[in-house]
């Protein structure tokens, strides 16, 4: 089974995971990159959508009503990110300020919600985890935004650091412990020449999988336990983007590896 995707940047709107043309029935990613003055227009059906800018600024004009100048960064190594929240049936036009490059995240929902611009001001930044194995997360869209089943958030690795260890998953209903969400890692690396090895795994060997991953590729998880590192000398970014019935954070670890967690509890402590 092959995870993995890539983005191969371009002018306009491109689908990258599709559900029903990959690995994944509930979680859509793409990308929009425009110039100064480039349009695309979307229609958001019977999805609710996220779009992340991850560098530059645009125009977002729906139902009359248009937000202009929308974002702040220049790129995701320089500050939190703003996104736009679009509910389902919405016509969403969105026009370059300058050359702007924005995730595209969706899923289904059955239920009505309203637009809404998330500020840097509403991204929670924590860190999670010990060296060697500690990132940096910020928080966009969750449970405090008008999102449905939409969790979505950034994660920052410094050179040679693992992040999200013990391996964990989120594919069996265990309610509150451990919920059904499917996932996405979108990455990019600086310097960009950089990379990162992503593992995959199910403990009953359906897949086992160590990806290295570089600029602009992607890692669709439908189930089983997965974690990251990144190579020395390189700062690793990924964004993360999770769907399912339950909205949040909703995971269990890898049960030979869950002994680490007891370390990092007396690390913090000491």
């Amino acid at each position: 089974m092959n995870l993995k995707k890539t983005y191969v940047p371009k002018i306009g709107y491109t689908e990258i995971c599709k559900t029903g043309e990959c690995s994944l029935k509930m979680l859509d990613f793409g990308m929009v990159e425009l110039k100064k003055g480039d349009s695309v227009t979307i229609e958001t059906g019977e999805k609710e959508f996220a779009f992340i800018i991850l560098g530059g600024h645009a125009d977002f004009a729906f139902d009359g009503t248009k937000w202009e100048n929308v974002g702040g960064r220049r790129s995701v190594f320089e500050g939190k990110a703003t996104s736009v929240y679009m509910p389902r049936h919405k016509t969403l036009t969105i026009t370059g300020c300058e050359h702007v490059k924005i995730a595209v995240c969706s899923t289904k929902v059955d239920v009505d919600s309203e637009p809404e611009i998330v500020g840097p001001d509403r991204v929670r930044a924590v860190t999670l985890g010990v060296k060697p194995w500690e990132r940096d997360t910020h928080f966009i869209i969750d449970g405090s935004t008008n999102a449905k089943h939409l969790t979505i958030g950034e994660a920052f690795i410094t050179p040679g650091n693992w992040a999200g260890f013990p391996p964990h998953k989120h594919d069996v209903d265990n309610m509150p412990q451990e919920g059904i969400l499917e996932e996405i890692y979108y990455f990019l690396f600086q310097p960009e020449q950089g990379f990162a090895i992503q593992c995959a795994y199910t403990k009953d060997g359906e897949f086992d999988e160590a990806y290295r991953v570089q600029q602009d590729d992607l890692v669709e998880f439908p189930r089983g336990y997965h974690t990251t590192v990144g190579a020395p000398g390189y700062n690793t970014y990924f964004l993360w983007l999770m769907a399912g019935e339950h909205q949040g954070f909703f995971r269990s670890n890898d049960p030979d590896h869950d002994w680490v967690t007891a370390v990092e509890n007396l690390i913090k402590k000491s």
